[in-house]
Formats: C-alpha cells, structure tokens, sequence
C-alpha cells in the first residue's frame, strides 16, 4: 500500500474528578466511544488501539477493545511509560495508518489516579531506588524541582518568578468547563499558597485527576469526509538524551538540569515539519509541574536562553499574544491525564472548538509530552 499521510478526527472526553467511583475500564470505554462519535465513525471502522500507562495504574488496550465490542483489531500498542507517551502513541498510531496496518486506531489515556494508583504513591521499580528511597529522595516533584532549581539559579531568578506560568494558564482554565481548577490565579493568591517542595508552590504542581480522554487516528483522506477539520500529524519525534537513567526517577547522570528533551528533538521536528517556531499558532506544553513549561518554551526555540519567564509575564503566551500556550489550562488546573488531554487541546484549537479561549490563529499546533530526561511532541496542521 502507498504511504498516506495521518489526522486526527476526533476527541473524547469523560468527566474529571477527584473520585470516580468507577473502573477505569469504564472509563476508558467511555472517553472512546465519545471519540469515535466525535470523528463521525461507528465503533465497527475502528481496527486499532493504543495506549500507556504507569506502575500498572490502567487497562491495556486489548481489554478497551474487547469492552468497546470492535469486530476485531489489527493494530494494538501499549506503551509502559508516563508523560513522554502521548504524542508517541499518537505518532506511532499515525505511522501505522500511514504504512496501511490500520485504518483508524483509537489513542487513550485512562486512570483514576486521584482516588486510585497515585504517581509517587509506591516506589517506581529499578536499580536507582535502593539509593534513593533510603535519603528520603523519593518524590517525583522532588525529581522535578531538583532540575528547577538548577534552572533558577543559572538563570538569575528567584523561585516564585515560577508563579507566572500558572496565573498565565489559569486565565484559560477559567474559561474550560472541563478544568478542575477555575478559581481564579492571581501573584498574591500564588503567593498565598503553600510551598510543597522548593521551588514549587501547590499551583505550581499538576492537579491529579480521575478520567480518560481519548483521540482518534485516521488518514487525512478519510478525515476530510468527517465531522471536524483535520488535524493532520506534520511531524513527530522522541528523544531521550545520553544515560537517561535506571529507572523512571534516576536521572542524576543527566549532563544538564537545567535543559529537557524538547532542545534534543526541535531540530528533527520542525525539519519533519518543513515548519519553524516562528510558524507555531498554538503550543500545548507539557506541565506536569510549572518549570516544565520553562524549558519546553526555551527547547523548542519560542525563546532564548534565561527568557521564558519574562516571555510568559509579558502577555506573549496569552489569547492575544504572539504564541497562546496550554490553552486548556494545562495538567496544572484541567487535570493530569498525563498529557492525553493535552495533544486533544491542540486537536481542539485547529479544529476551532475552544469557545472563549479559542486561539484566533490555530492552524500550526506543537504537543510536547514529557518533563525531563526523554519525551516526544508533534506538530500538528489544519488540512
């Protein structure tokens, strides 16, 4: 079969919550078939599902096929990782429709990882933890903030600086009914909430969440006769950088805390692209914690060194400014799905979907999916 280039058509959603009281099969069901609904197929044309998880916190994609009844599948794929999955499984979703082992594959991310398995909850497995764990080392903010810190310091800012990316986002979740944080954000509420673990306040750190969100992978051709318009996947890449560690919290032989992932692909992604930061509408950056954003802006090239604190303060990440940035709110106030729900804003905001805080240019969308050592992105075009 000829290569043929890949969308996404369609999003799914269920309600975010502290507690489900539901299975995340369930769960996972539910955000598909909304998806598949969403694109304008019927279950019986789905013939593919992909999804990831962590520590065991979801279903595999086999048990979402069997409890969505699809006649059969031809391509499955479940990842055993965590925020670096999302725009990897979509691209690996893409690849196998474009290379013809599947017409359209549903892409899920699916848990109840408020009132369920919480990340942090039980020790990650690998040969690193003997060392850590004893030291008290065994937090993932721990992780996260350990490299923030590095950043802060090389860079001349003071930990609250930090506090400009979540008032800049929770302007959008004000206006996203799905966001489990829409009180409003301001310096001295910021200010006001506790510290967790230097350099993080609580709003600096991602809203954990029950729910699923869903999105479905088909061929542009077959896109454009659907519901919504396509998003087509321009480009993708994931990068982890050299001894990216033993385990998922072991990073400590990382040659430089203060960059991610995002600085090692930029180059090979927007090449695939034919596109560059200067072409970007809309990007929708990983944001487990606040300082991911931070190096997310300066990796992927938005701007310099030392600069993306003052980029975001000066307005240019808002609905009006140069480049609007985690439209949705980001996973710090919609909720963390582990960045599922993050390539489905992009997803949302080419479609033209977003209601109030629709970005008014949406026709180049960048997702980055991962916080530090390794992670994967995409761009994605209207077509």
């Amino acid at each position: 079969m000829a290569y043929r280039e890949a969308a996404i058509a369609g999003t799914g959603f269920t309600a975010l919550s502290k507690n489900s009281g539901r299975s995340v099969l369930d769960l996972a069901t539910e955000a598909c078939l909304a998806a598949v609904d969403d694109a304008g197929l019927t279950i019986s044309d789905i013939d593919g599902v992909g999804s990831f998880m962590v520590l065991g916190d979801s279903v595999p994609s086999e048990a979402v096929a069997t409890s969505l009844a699809l006649p059969g599948i031809r391509y499955v794929m479940d990842f055993q990782q965590g925020g670096q999955s999302p725009a990897w499984v979509v691209a690996n979703a893409a690849m196998a429709v474009s290379q013809g082992y599947a017409e359209n594959v549903v892409v899920f991310r699916a848990l109840n990882g408020r009132s369920g398995v919480r990340v942090g909850s039980s020790a990650f497995q690998g040969g690193a933890g003997q060392f850590r764990y004893p030291i008290g080392y065994d937090t993932y903010m721990q992780y996260i903030a350990m490299w923030a810190r590095r950043y802060l310091i090389e860079t001349g800012h003071e930990p609250d600086d930090l506090g400009a990316i979540p008032i800049a986002q929770r302007w959008y979740a004000e206006r996203n009914q799905r966001a489990i944080q829409r009180k409003p954000l301001d310096a001295d509420s910021y200010l006001a909430s506790p510290r967790v673990v230097d350099p993080f306040r609580v709003a600096d750190c991602t809203s954990e969440v029950d729910g699923a969100c869903a999105v479905v992978v088909t061929s542009l051709d077959r896109a454009r006769d659907l519901r919504h318009r396509p998003a087509r996947v321009a480009a993708a890449a994931y990068r982890a950088g050299a001894r990216p560690g033993l385990d998922i919290g072991d990073h400590l032989l990382f040659d430089d805390y203060t960059r991610n992932f995002t600085s090692l692909l930029r180059d090979e992604l927007f090449g695939r692209a034919g596109l560059g930061p200067e072409d970007v509408d809309v990007a929708e950056i990983y944001d487990c914690f606040s300082s991911t954003v931070v190096f997310g802006l300066e990796g992927l090239g938005f701007c310099g060194r030392g600069e993306a604190i003052e980029f975001v303060r000066s307005g240019a990440t808002a609905i009006d400014g140069s480049l609007p940035v985690n439209t949705n709110g980001g996973l710090l106030a919609e909720g963390y799905l582990h960045g599922m729900n993050t390539v489905a804003e992009a997803v949302l905001q080419i479609q033209g979907r977003c209601g109030e805080r629709q970005a008014p240019r949406h026709d180049v969308a960048v997702v980055t999916s991962g916080a530090l050592v390794d992670g994967s992105a995409l761009v994605l075009v209207a077509a």
